[in-house]
C-alpha cells in the first residue's frame, strides 16, 4: 500500500480528462477535479492544512490523490496525537486506517495471523497483542507520564521542539525504563534539596508501617528538623520496603535509608513511632535498639496515637459502649452492602431535604453514612454524626429491607431496626457524639504543625 502511494506521488495524475483517474468527490462527475480556477467546484475558504476539514464535500484545488499523499505523509507519528477518523475526508478514511495498521503491529500477531490452539498462553499473547502504553490499542490511555509530557509540550515552546515527533527517532525518552529513571532522578534531586535545606542540622525521624496495594510491607519515613529560618519543617523522604517487621529489620532499613541520603545517625535527636510492641518494646523494640547505639535519640510516642489508645481502652472496657459501637458499625455495613440500598437511602434523604426546605429549617446538605475505621477513632465520630443526621432515612431503609422478603440479611436488619429504636441506643449515640467531639478537637490540635496547648 505504501509503495502504491509512493508511485502515485512520483507520477501525479494528468489533467487530461481521458486518462484513468480516481473519481471526484462529486458523485455526478466521472473526471477528477481540475486545477482550473473556473471549475464549477469552488475551493474551500479554509487555509490548506495537513488534515482536511470534517466531511469536506467540495473538491479542493489539487487532485484527491495529491491531497491524500500529503495527508498520509503528515500523519502524527505518535498515536496519542491521532485525531478522530471523522476529522478526515470520508474518501480518505479507509486509506488512512490502512496506513496506521501498516506502520507496525501493536504486539503479538497470534490473534491476527498465526492463530492459536489453546488458551494456555492466551492472556500472555493478549497482553503482547495490546502492546505497551502508546500502542494503537491504547490511544485513549497513554499513561500519566506521557500525558504530563504532552501537557508540558502544549504549554512550553522549548519542550515542544524536542519531544514526540520533533525528537530524534532514538531519543524520545518515553520508554518505561527511561520514565522510571527520570522519576528516580527527580526524587534524588528532591532529597538533595531537603538535605541542603537542613544544612547539617539535628533532626528527628517519624516512622510508620504501611502496605501497598500488592500487600507488600513498607515503612514510610519522615524527617523533622529546624531550618535556617528557625521554622520547624517536616519532609517525607521515602518509602522503604522491608521483608520483615521485626525491630532488627526495621532498624537496618532505617540506617540504610539515612545513609543513602548522606545523613549521619549521630545527628539524630528524636525518634517517633506508634505504640506497637516491635516499635516501642522496652527490651528489644526498635526504639530500644536505636537508643543503645545513639543514646541522644530520645523516643516520643505520638500524642494523637496515645489519645486513640485511651479511647479504645475505654470503649472496650465498658460493655454497653462496646455493644453500641458494634450496632452502629453493623447499621452502616448492612445499608452500604449494595448499591440498591444506598440509592434507597439517598432517595429517602432527598425526600426529607425537600420537606425541610418547605418548612424552612436545617442546612439540608446531602451526606452519606461513613464507615468507621478500627485504627482511627476519629472516624467513629464522623460515623455517629452521619447516623444522627440521617437517623430517619436509616430507619426507613431498614424498614424497607425488612418488608422486602427477597432482601438478604432480613433477620439482621430486623434486629438492628429494633435496637436503634431503643432508648439505650439513642442515649449512647448522643453521649458518645458529645465525648468524641471533645476528643476529636483535641486530636486535631495534637496533629497541628504548631501546637498551642
Amino acid at each position: 500500500m505504501e509503495r502504491y502511494f509512493q508511485r502515485k506521488s512520483l507520477n501525479p495524475p494528468s489533467n487530461n480528462p481521458s486518462s484513468s483517474n480516481p473519481p471526484s468527490n462529486n458523485p455526478a462527475s466521472s473526471n477528477p477535479p481540475s486545477n482550473n480556477p473556473v471549475s464549477s467546484n469552488q475551493p474551500s475558504n479554509n487555509p490548506p492544512t495537513s488534515h482536511p476539514p470534517l466531511n469536506n464535500s467540495g473538491s479542493p484545488k489539487r487532485s484527491e490523490v495529491t491531497e491524500l499523499d500529503e495527508v498520509l505523509a503528515n500523519l502524527p507519528a505518535y498515536p496519542g496525537l491521532k485525531p478522530p477518523m471523522t476529522y478526515y475526508n470520508p474518501n480518505f478514511q479507509e486509506q488512512i486506517r490502512r496506513a496506521y495498521l501498516q506502520r507496525g503491529k501493536a504486539g503479538s500477531d497470534v490473534f491476527t495471523e498465526k492463530g492459536f490452539k489453546n488458551w494456555r498462553k492466551g492472556p500472555e499473547n493478549f497482553r503482547d497483542h495490546v502492546g505497551q502504553v502508546g500502542s494503537l490499542h491504547k490511544l485513549h490511555n497513554i499513561g500519566n507520564y506521557v500525558e504530563l509530557l504532552q501537557f508540558l509540550a502544549n504549554h512550553d515552546e522549548k519542550v515542544r521542539v524536542v519531544v514526540f515527533e520533533n525528537a530524534p527517532g532514538n531519543l524520545k525518552y518515553i520508554a518505561p525504563n527511561i520514565q522510571k529513571e527520570l522519576v528516580n532522578s527527580c526524587a534524588a534531586e528532591t532529597i538533595d534539596a531537603i538535605i541542603s535545606d537542613m544544612d547539617d542540622a539535628f533532626f528527628s525521624i517519624l516512622v510508620d508501617e504501611s502496605r501497598d496495594v500488592s500487600i507488600r510491607e513498607q515503612m514510610a519515613v519522615v524527617l523533622r528538623y529546624v531550618n535556617k529560618k528557625g521554622q520547624v519543617i517536616e519532609r517525607f523522604v521515602g518509602v522503604q520496603y522491608v521483608s520483615d517487621t521485626t525491630s532488627s529489620k526495621l532498624k537496618e532499613a532505617i540506617e540504610q535509608l539515612i545513609s543513602s541520603t548522606n545523613l549521619s545517625m549521630s545527628r539524630l535527636r528524636e525518634q517517633g513511632y506508634d505504640g506497637a510492641s516491635n516499635m516501642r518494646g522496652e527490651l528489644n523494640g526498635l526504639k530500644t535498639q536505636i537508643l543503645r547505639e545513639y543514646p541522644q535519640a530520645y523516643y516520643v510516642h505520638c500524642f494523637a496515637h496515645q489519645l486513640q489508645l485511651a479511647l479504645v481502652a475505654v470503649a472496650k472496657g465498658n460493655e454497653n459502649i462496646a455493644t453500641f459501637f458494634t450496632t452502629a458499625s453493623s447499621v452502616v455495613n448492612i445499608i452500604g452492602a449494595s448499591c440498591k440500598r444506598r440509592d434507597a437511602l439517598r432517595e429517602q434523604q432527598q425526600k426529607d431535604i425537600m420537606k425541610a426546605l418547605e418548612m424552612g429549617r436545617g442546612l439540608n446538605q446531602e451526606i452519606t453514612l461513613k464507615r468507621p475505621c478500627d485504627t482511627r477513632w476519629n472516624s467513629h465520630y464522623d460515623t455517629l454524626l452521619s447516623i444522627n443526621t440521617m437517623f430517619h432515612p436509616v430507619v426507613k431503609v431498614l424498614e424497607w429491607i425488612v418488608d422486602d422478603v427477597n432482601q438478604d440479611n432480613l433477620g439482621e436488619a430486623n434486629r438492628l431496626l429494633k435496637e436503634i429504636r431503643t432508648f439505650d441506643f439513642v442515649f449512647h449515640l448522643y453521649l458518645m457524639r458529645f465525648m468524641l467531639g471533645i476528643t476529636n478537637n483535641l486530636s486535631k490540635a495534637l496533629q497541628r504543625k504548631i501546637k498551642i496547648l
